[in-house]
């Protein structure tokens, strides 16, 4: 029986909940308010991800279709999962999208597939479905979609043209992983889709001869995704990976996922699922290496075993095991210095050096700035301040550590 568009909009949603990189930050500020269209990247509304400042930025994150020809063996919608099936016309898409807006419900487009008939196929009904929004309907709202590594170069450069963010997921963290649960996939050609696309961003953002205009080309760049957990690859690992493509191929990110066990499943996959935790702390190390200063392996010495403290956060524990760095003197620290202070975040740091400027802080002058002294203060020395003894004391984990909760018997 053919499904309602109700029932496969249920069906395509919850299929897309697995996909994490649908963030819409970087893109160019785009509004049809001046100009004409429908839509913006400037709004606010139902929140489904989230930009750097803090907005809550509403996107229609749906599956083109689940079927799929590949089998992974860690994706749910692999071609030997007995899931319920559906899919979308290109037309359909585009129905919803617009139908979405004008209800004020979405701010734009996150889109992804499974791969039907063949990778070019699938990756041109996805570029159909850009194009058509941008073109025909002047949509000018957020489009993210998630190209298709094995796809021909032409279609994903077209799919640049009306796109503001493209992704490509590496899916694990090393060539092993990826051969072992998803032969059909190639790390090597999902890298060179990766440094092409790097190639042609960075030649559209160069000014032309003639106008001296920049030409609009995914603004907001390329993204990838790694599954956390399901290889048994540890957390050194997966950040030394996150490292390379950020340096290889001019990422704005790389989000990682954490591995959920799916029906019938393989035997070689973990019954179980990696703690919620061990996510956030990827996420916190790989801010760490993008805006602290911080290299992989500063953040990952901490435990033998390549692995993340789950109850601390990796700055903490990084300056809990380097105590001979500490205290730090705000009033006459260096930036790098500062930013390696528990408890101080990139604009805290950049207000700490503006203010120092004209008078010696103290405890209160952080504490307006918003600084959590608890935090701190074993860390640091300010005018009335000395933490004297307090950074050696054998004692100091246990005061950052969570507090252990009794569990409920019921």
């Amino acid at each position: 029986m053919k499904k309602s568009l109700k029932e496969r909009l249920a069906i395509l949603s919850d299929a897309a909940k697995y996909d994490a990189s649908c963030a819409s930050s970087g893109t160019v500020k785009r509004s049809s308010h001046a100009s004409g269209g429908l839509g913006s990247t400037e709004g606010s509304g139902i929140c489904h991800a989230y930009a750097p400042d803090g907005r809550c930025i509403s996107l229609l994150k749906i599956l083109l279709t689940n079927f799929c020809i590949y089998d992974c063996a860690y994706c749910i919608n692999r071609s030997s999962s007995n899931v319920e099936r559906a899919r979308f016309t290109v037309e359909e898409v585009i129905w919803l999208t617009l139908e979405f807006y004008r209800r004020n419900y979405i701010e734009g487009l996150f889109l992804s597939s499974g791969i039907i008939r063949s990778s070019d196929h699938t990756m041109e009904e996805m570029v159909r479905i850009a194009r058509e929004l941008r073109t025909t309907h002047n949509f000018r709202g957020y489009i993210h979609l998630k190209s298709i590594p094995e796809a021909s170069p032409y279609l994903i450069e077209e799919a640049g043209l009306y796109a503001d963010r493209l992704s490509l997921n590496i899916e694990l963290p090393t060539d092993a992983g990826i051969t072992r649960y998803a032969p059909e996939k190639q790390p090597d050609g999902i890298r060179r889709s990766m440094g092409e696309l790097r190639l042609k961003i960075e030649e559209m953002s160069e000014p032309t001869l003639q106008t001296k205009r920049k030409r609009r080309f995914a603004p907001a760049g390329q993204s990838t995704q790694m599954i956390v957990g399901a290889d048994g690859a540890n957390d050194a690992t997966i950040l030394g990976t996150s490292a390379r493509l950020y340096g290889s191929y001019g990422l704005k990110r790389v989000y990682y996922s954490a591995f959920s066990p799916i029906p019938d499943s393989s035997k070689n996959l973990p019954l179980i699922k990696p703690p919620l935790m061990r996510e956030h702390r990827l996420y916190q190390a790989d801010w760490l290496y993008r805006f602290y200063g911080f290299e992989i392996g500063e953040i990952t010495s901490a435990r033998a075993d390549g692995m993340l403290d789950l109850d601390l956060d990796p700055k903490l524990a990084w300056a809990l095991g380097h105590r001979d760095r500490f205290p730090v003197d705000v009033n006459r620290a260096d930036r790098e210095m500062l930013l390696r202070v528990p408890g101080l975040g990139t604009k805290t740091v950049r207000a700490i050096l503006s203010a120092r400027r004209f008078s010696r802080l103290r405890l209160d002058d952080l504490k307006r700035l918003g600084v959590s002294l608890k935090k701190v203060q074993p860390f640091i020395t300010v005018d009335g301040w000395t933490p004297h003894r307090l950074v050696d004391r054998p004692d100091l984990r246990a005061m950052f550590e969570p507090k252990p909760e009794q569990l409920s018997l019921l």
